[in-house]
C-alpha cells in the first residue's frame, strides 16, 4: 500500500513539474514576443518598420502649425509634411496617432508609437528618456498677452496668472529658467492645460493674463482667428534648443535613417519650401 501511494506521489509531482515547466516556458515566450514587437523598447525596431512599411508617429493634433486637424478633420501641418516626405523617401507610410502630450514618452516606451514628431523640443530632461534626431527647426518661446492688459515685458506679469501646456517645452523652460518669468507670476506657478487652445480660451475670457508658448504656434493660431493685432507677443528671453524627433533609446537604425533624410531635405530645398508654406 505504501508503495502504491509513493508511486502516486511521484506521478503527481512529475505532472506538477511538467505544468510548471510549461508555464515558465509560456511566460518566457510571451515576454520575448513582446520585446520583439517593441513593447519593451529593448530591441531596434527598424526591421519591423521596414518589413511592415508602416510607422506610427505620436502627435498633439491641436498644435498648429506643426500638426493639427484642418476643417475637414485631416491631420496637416509643417511636421506632417516633413515626416510624410522623410518616410515616403524610405518607402514607408506614416500612421499619425493623436496622444495625450503629457504621456508622450510613455507612449513611446510602451511601443504604442514609434516616434514623437510634433514641435518636440530638445531638452536635457527628455534626453534621459529618448534619443533625438538632428535639430530641424527652431522657434522662440514667447509670452502672449492681450494688449488691453498692458503687459509689455516679463516683469509686468508680477502677481499675474500664467498659462502653459503641461509637459511642453515652454513649461520646461519656465521651470528651468525661473529668473526669466517664473519669479514674477502669481504663486510662482503656472496653470497647466492639456492643449494650448484651451489656454487661449481662458486668456480670451480673462481667466489668465498670459500664455507661455512657441511663437510659431502663437502667430499661426492668432492669424487663423483673425485676432493677432489684439495681442502682444513678447519673446527673446528664453533659450530655445530647437525641434527634434524623439526615438526610443534602442532605435539607432531608425534615428540614423531619419537624420539622413533630414539632411537631404535641407540640401534639396524641400525644408525651405514647407517653411514658407507654414510660417510665411
Amino acid at each position: 500500500m505504501k508503495k502504491t501511494n509513493n508511486k502516486k506521489k511521484v506521478t503527481v509531482n512529475a505532472i506538477i513539474g511538467l505544468v510548471l515547466i510549461a508555464i515558465i516556458g509560456s511566460v518566457f515566450f510571451f515576454m520575448k514576443s513582446g520585446s520583439d514587437n517593441g513593447s519593451s523598447g529593448q530591441k531596434d525596431q527598424w526591421s519591423r518598420i521596414e518589413k511592415n512599411k508602416t510607422i506610427t508617429i505620436g502627435l498633439d493634433d491641436t498644435f498648429v502649425p506643426m500638426g493639427f486637424r484642418d476643417n475637414s478633420g485631416k491631420i496637416v501641418g509643417f511636421d506632417i509634411d516633413l515626416a510624410n516626405k522623410v518616410f515616403a523617401n524610405l518607402g514607408i507610410k506614416v500612421k499619425w496617432q493623436p496622444i495625450d502630450w503629457s504621456m508622450k514618452e510613455t507612449e513611446l516606451k510602451t511601443g504604442n508609437i514609434d516616434a514623437i514628431w510634433n514641435g518636440y523640443s530638445k531638452t536635457a530632461e527628455r534626453a534621459k528618456k529618448v534619443n533625438f534626431s538632428k535639430v530641424y527647426h527652431t522657434a522662440p518661446i514667447c509670452l502672449v498677452t492681450k494688449k488691453s492688459a498692458n503687459i509689455n515685458k516679463y516683469s509686468d506679469m508680477k502677481n499675474k496668472v500664467l498659462g502653459v501646456q503641461t509637459q511642453s517645452s515652454p513649461e520646461t523652460a519656465l521651470n528651468n529658467q525661473p529668473k526669466v518669468l517664473k519669479q514674477y507670476i502669481k504663486d510662482q506657478k503656472a496653470v497647466g492645460y492639456d492643449t494650448f487652445d484651451k489656454a487661449f480660451d481662458d486668456l480670451n475670457s480673462d481667466r489668465i493674463t498670459g500664455i507661455l508658448v512657441d511663437e510659431d504656434y502663437a502667430r499661426y493660431y492668432l492669424k487663423q482667428q483673425g485676432t493677432l493685432d489684439n495681442y502682444n507677443i513678447i519673446d527673446g528671453q528664453f533659450e530655445s534648443n530647437g525641434d527634434v524627433v524623439g526615438f526610443r533609446k534602442s532605435d539607432k537604425a531608425l534615428q540614423k535613417k531619419v537624420n539622413e533624410q533630414l539632411e537631404k531635405l535641407e540640401k534639396n530645398g524641400f525644408m525651405k519650401t514647407i517653411e514658407n508654406k507654414w510660417f510665411g
